[in-house]
C-alpha cells in the first residue's frame, strides 16, 4: 500500500508520501470516537508520522518505494530504526481510519463463515478481540489477520504490524492512549468494545480478505 497514491493529496504535507484524506467526516464517528479525538489523532499524530518520514527518506533509496515495501525492508534493521517507526505508524494509521466506518454493521457471509470455523463465531471474535486488545501492554494494535488459511487475532507493539511480516491483515484497532484518551480516559475495554460493536468496516475487511 503506498499512501501516496491512494488518493489525492489533500494537507500541505511535502514529499513522496501524503497524508491521504480520511474516508469519511472527522465527527462521523461520534458519539464513539469524537471529532476532537479524530482531529487530534489523524491531524497532529499521524500527520507527524508522515511529515518526519518524509524528512528521513529524502534523498535516499526509500523515497521512490512504496511504504509498505519500506516497512518490510527496515522492520529488522536497527540502523533504520527511525524510518520503520515512521513509515510503519504512517501505513499503520491508514489502514486504521479504514477499518473503521459510520455504520460498520456486521461480516458478510464469506468472513462470517470463517470466523465461525475459526475463532467460534462472530460473538466469539468480539470478545476476543476486545480482551486482547485490553491485554495489549503499553502501546500497539489489535489486528484481525488471516495467517496460514486461519483467521486470528493477533497484537504488536508501537509501530510493528503483521504486513511487516507479511502476514494478511483484514482490520486494526489502534490502542495508543492517543485514539481514545480524550473520550474515554483510561478505559481501554469500554473503547474498544464500542468500536469492535458499532465501528468495524467489515467491508474493508473483505475487501482485505480476498486480496490475501
Amino acid at each position: 500500500m503506498n499512501e501516496a497514491a491512494a488518493a489525492p493529496p489533500a494537507t500541505d504535507t511535502v514529499g513522496p508520501f501524503t497524508l491521504t484524506p480520511l474516508p469519511y467526516a472527522e465527527d462521523a464517528l461520534a458519539p464513539v470516537i469524537s471529532r476532537k479525538t479524530v482531529a487530534l489523532h489523524y491531524g497532529e499524530h499521524h500527520r507527524t508520522y508522515v511529515e518526519k518520514l518524509n524528512d528521513l527518506v529524502k534523498g535516499t533509496e526509500f523515497a521512490r518505494m512504496p511504504l509498505d515495501e519500506i516497512v518490510k525492508r527496515t522492520a529488522a534493521i536497527a540502523a533504520r530504526a527511525a524510518i520503520f517507526n515512521n513509515a510503519g505508524q504512517a501505513w499503520n494509521h491508514h489502514f486504521y481510519w479504514r477499518s473503521l466506518a459510520p455504520k460498520g454493521g456486521r461480516p458478510g457471509e464469506e468472513l462470517r463463515k470463517r470466523l465461525d470455523r475459526d475463532l467460534g463465531g462472530y460473538d466469539a471474535f468480539a470478545e476476543a478481540f476486545t480482551k486482547t486488545a485490553t491485554a495489549q501492554f503499553g502501546s500497539g494494535w489489535v489486528w484481525l489477520v488471516f495467517d496460514g488459511g486461519t483467521l486470528k487475532i493477533v497484537t504488536t507493539s508501537n509501530a510493528d504490524s503483521p504486513m511487516a511480516r507479511g502476514i494478511t491483515s483484514l482490520l486494526t484497532v489502534d490502542v495508543w492512549e492517543h485514539a481514545y484518551y480524550l473520550d474515554y480516559r483510561n478505559r481501554r475495554e469500554e473503547h474498544v468494545r464500542e468500536v469492535v460493536d458499532q465501528l468495524l468496516n467489515w467491508e474493508f475487511a473483505a475487501q482485505n480478505f480476498g486480496a490475501g
